[in-house]
């Protein structure tokens, strides 16, 4: 069985969207399935550019690049992709694109489309249209809060059409890694100080601010910020200046192959997501986001502090992690404390989330869709 995976996010980019897209595509291909990515793109990338860039850890798939202007919403991507995957005579067109997921189901070609909002202006139209065919098809949520909105929204889909699939991780990144105290020498952290740290984008609503409150509530420790493009780190090393901090690091891009060593040199690990957060393109995912830094969070046994949004609950509770309310000084700051001062506390979050982090790898992810394509 040939396997067509499409995506219009171009490869070797850091967004969420791309590592997202082709980390699901080595969670298929680790099961042993026959895939072929199909791309945007003039095809001067090489398979082994984009293994090292995104750390991938499974056997190679090719990789098609394809014409897309963006002026022609996607419908010559849409008909290429298309087009190829006749020609390679694929049984599943699996994508993050709804009209190449349509254009497909219009087909009679069964497809797997995979979403992480709802749908959004002419977006409505085609997963109407999408939903109401009769090809096989099933429609890959990233949160079970994602999916009850989507029955809501349309009333004419059909529950057994849908499958939950949180993000995940790669356990071979975490599978070697040395402990606190050597992680914190190989980075050059102080031995001796409490490291607190936060992974990701410094998106709106990603809790930048509230993590240079923390930092001024507890100068006995030192934090760190691992990403952001290099005009928003700027913006918030301004801020650091200003306020006369000098226990804030934000370390702008780490490379991949370097963010669990970077992680596991830290004592304990934030999620400060704010009521609203924003992503690459903006909009709001705060009532229905799978955070991919969570699941290498629960990988890196570390402690988790989080904020306290009902879609996080899905994954963790108050066995592996400590919650506050999003938004609110007093909250965090009583939350890090009660960890800080309680050296077993963390230690047993953390055993707890490493634990239940097995459930989630890539490989894990792909076997949900693998065993749920043809069942109810």
């Amino acid at each position: 069985m040939i396997i067509a995976c499409a995506t219009t996010t171009k490869l070797l980019s850091e967004t969420a969207n791309s590592i997202q897209a082709v980390m699901a595509c080595e969670g298929l291909r680790r099961c042993g399935a026959e895939i072929q990515l199909f791309v945007p793109g003039a095809g001067d990338i090489s398979f082994d550019e984009v293994r090292a860039h995104y750390g991938m850890h499974c056997e190679p798939f090719p990789v098609t690049y394809l014409r897309s202007d963006p002026h022609l919403h996607r419908m010559d991507f849409t008909l290429s992709a298309l087009a190829a995957m006749r020609r390679i005579h694929a049984e599943v067109c699996y994508t993050w694109t709804i009209q190449l997921a349509a254009a497909a189901a219009l087909e009679g070609m069964e497809t797997a489309y995979e979403i992480h909002d709802l749908p959004t202006g002419g977006g409505i139209r085609w997963f109407d249209l999408y939903t109401r065919s009769r090809a096989p098809k099933k429609i890959i949520c990233i949160t079970k809060a994602l999916k009850n909105r989507l029955l809501a929204h349309f009333p004419h889909l059909k529950e057994k059409d849908c499958l939950i699939m949180p993000n995940g991780f790669s356990p071979e990144d975490y599978e070697s890694l040395p402990d606190l105290a050597e992680a914190k020498r190989q980075m050059g952290f102080h031995p001796e100080r409490t490291a607190v740290s936060c992974s990701g984008h410094l998106y709106e609503g990603r809790g930048s601010e509230l993590f240079l409150q923390l930092a001024a509530r507890f100068p006995e420790a030192d934090f760190h910020w691992f990403g952001g493009t290099p005009d928003a780190v700027e913006h918030c090393c301004e801020e650091i200046r200003q306020n006369g901090l000098n226990n804030v690091t934000f370390h702008g891009f780490v490379p991949r192959d370097r963010l669990p060593l970077a992680q596991a040199a830290c004592d304990v690990l934030l999620m400060p997501y704010d009521k609203q957060i924003a992503g690459s393109g903006g909009g709001n995912s705060a009532e229905i986001c799978s955070p991919m830094k969570m699941f290498e969070y629960m990988a890196e046994e570390r402690c988790i502090l989080s904020s306290g949004l009902p879609v996080i609950h899905e994954v963790l509770d108050e066995s592996c992690a400590v919650f506050c309310e999003p938004e609110n000084p007093d909250s965090w700051t009583e939350g890090l404390r009660s960890v800080l001062d309680d050296p077993d506390l963390r230690r047993k979050l953390a055993k707890a989330a490493k634990a239940r982090s097995a459930q989630y790898t890539w490989q894990k992810r792909a076997e949900i869709y693998l065993n749920g394509r043809h069942h109810a």
